[in-house]
């Protein structure tokens, strides 16, 4: 039973044909998101994908429904410090509401985390809710220092 929901419920990057499978819907759960156009999606996603392994968004498709229930991004900030070291900035991580509880989060983070150990990383970092921290520190995440944002809009 283990194996195939694993197989149904695999990590991958995302395709430019998620979008007709709820990608940008599933993001409206998460934060403010209006409706994107498919010329809006496709230059976006083109100038993501142009960006190759620095900047690679995660999802997962329910293989019965054929809907995207999870996905999550990491991108690969590229430093002078640490020896022109790697960081990864894990950003967008949500999963569907109808499909929490099944471990779908976690196989997001490790798809992100995994891909950011791979390019050379020497850490990964993200913010949260404080509601979300227990979830994060679940994956291997530790709290340090404090968010602060501004906001432009």
């Amino acid at each position: 039973m283990q194996n195939s929901e694993e197989e149904k419920f695999r990590a991958r990057r995302l395709e430019i044909t998620d979008k007709g499978k709820g990608f940008i819907e599933l993001l409206q759960q998460l934060s403010v998101c209006d409706s994107v156009s498919d010329k809006e999606f496709e230059d976006r996603f083109g100038e993501i994908e142009s960006l190759g392994d620095d900047h690679v968004i995660c999802v997962i498709e329910d293989e019965i429904s054929g809907k995207i229930i999870a996905t999550g991004s990491v991108f690969i900030e590229k430093k002078f410090l640490r020896n022109c070291g790697k960081v990864g900035h894990v950003e967008d991580v949500v999963v569907d509401s109808s499909a929490r509880g099944k471990q779908l989060g976690k196989k997001v983070i490790n798809f992100l985390t995994d891909h950011a150990r791979c390019v050379g990383c020497y850490k990964v970092i993200l913010d949260c809710s404080v509601e979300n921290k227990v979830f994060y520190e679940k994956c291997g995440f530790k709290q340090k220092e404090v968010q602060m944002a501004m906001y432009f809009v």
